[in-house]
């Protein structure tokens, strides 16, 4: 029975949804040592330059920044490191082939605990062309302002 219940988000890369076409997401376990634990219980991590890749049949996530632990010891972790995904071996097998396809790269959206257990959310995804970013914040503007107009003309009595 876990001692904590429900999910606590940690970290979001909100960049991700903005740089990238998200195709397909995963959730993966995390190898982590006892400082990088702590260290996430306390809020502190940083998803902005981190990367997946498959090497060996095994899944890794590479430049997700968890500071260093403040009370740890000489065995404190380093923050960079790579770190080891838990997927099953068909969620392996399809990441890899998507990637092998070119063009699509492995992203992590989110770190957060779930009933206890760190966790990543991880997405297969296809860059964005810098036209494309520019559409989507006009279309998020038009919506925004279409919304405005909506809830004014509801304020003054239609």
């Amino acid at each position: 029975m876990p001692k904590e219940k429900g999910q606590k988000v940690v970290a979001t890369n909100r960049r991700a949804r903005h740089d990238y076409l998200i195709e397909d997401t995963f959730e993966a376990g995390l190898v982590l040592t006892g400082t990088e634990v702590k260290s996430l219980r306390l809020g502190r991590a940083s998803l902005v330059d981190g990367y997946g890749f498959i090497d060996g049949g095994e899944a890794w996530l590479d430049a997700v920044h968890i500071p260093e632990y403040a009370d740890g010891t000489w065995n404190n972790h380093a923050p960079r490191r790579k770190r080891k995904l838990l997927l099953h071996k068909p969620q392996i097998l399809k990441i890899e082939s998507k990637v092998k396809q070119g063009g699509y790269t492995i992203v992590p959206l989110q770190i957060y605990f779930n009933d206890g257990r760190a966790k990543v959310e991880i997405a297969v995804a296809k860059g964005k062309r810098e036209y494309d970013k520019r559409q989507a914040l006009r279309e998020r503007q038009d919506k925004r302002e279409a919304e405005r107009a909506m809830s004014s003309r509801k304020h003054l009595g239609e």
